[in-house]
This record gives C-alpha cells, structure tokens and sequence, in this order.
C-alpha cells in the first residue's frame, strides 16, 4: 500500500508535530453542515404569472442532504443564513480533510510503535 504524504520519511516527533498542527487548523465543531447548496427557479403554477410564460422565481437555495441510499432530505435556505451555512458546509469538508490526514499520522504511529514492539 502506497504511503500518503511520504509520512514513512518523517520522524516520530515530526509526526507528533504535524498531527497537533491539523488539530489546531479544526473549524469549531458547533459550526459543521454536511449537505449541498443547490440554487433553484421555481414556477408557481399560477396561469397569469409570469412563470408560466418562462420566468420562473428564484433563485431559491435548498439545503440537499443524503441519508442513505436513495433518501435524500432537505430544506430550503433563507437568504440571510445563506452565507453562514456555505461557511459550515466548508467547515464539514475541512474537517473531513484533516481528520483523514490525522488518521494517515496516527496509523503510521500505530505501524511503527507495532513494529518496535516486534524486535523487542
């Protein structure tokens, strides 16, 4: 299995460093949103309006969320939150991204300190 990030090169301290480095770089957890922004022109229905004549309403934002298979959710954004809900779906991406690349450190933590435990 091909190392990430060449971590096999580095020092057990350079590791330490690095992981409590990314851990700093976490956004507030409080602030997370996993889901997409989806813009949205809307037509109402109504035969005089001016949808029906192909200008539809909008844009409306909508908050998609996938639970499972085939089970989708979501909610419409109001304009004012718009902003803060883009910032924590950026949140929930950033914190992805670094807890995986915590995970690559503390696993090649994990395969060193087995390994010394072997020659021991």
């Amino acid at each position: 299995m091909k190392e990430r990030g060449g971590l096999s090169r580095l020092s057990r301290l350079a590791l330490q460093k690095r992981r409590d480095g990314l851990v700093k770089l976490l956004p507030p957890v409080a602030e997370i949103l996993r889901g997409s922004l989806i813009e949205r022109y809307l037509t109402c229905g109504h035969p005089n309006c001016k949808c029906a004549r192909g200008q539809r309403h909008g844009p409306v934002w909508y908050l998609s969320v996938t639970l499972g298979p085939g089970r989708t959710t979501g909610t419409i954004v109001p304009v004012q939150m718009l902003e803060r809900v883009r910032q924590w779906i950026d949140n929930y991406h950033m914190l992805k991204e670094h807890l995986e690349k915590i995970s690559d450190i503390n696993r090649e933590l994990l395969r060193r300190e087995r390994n010394q435990s072997k020659t021991r």
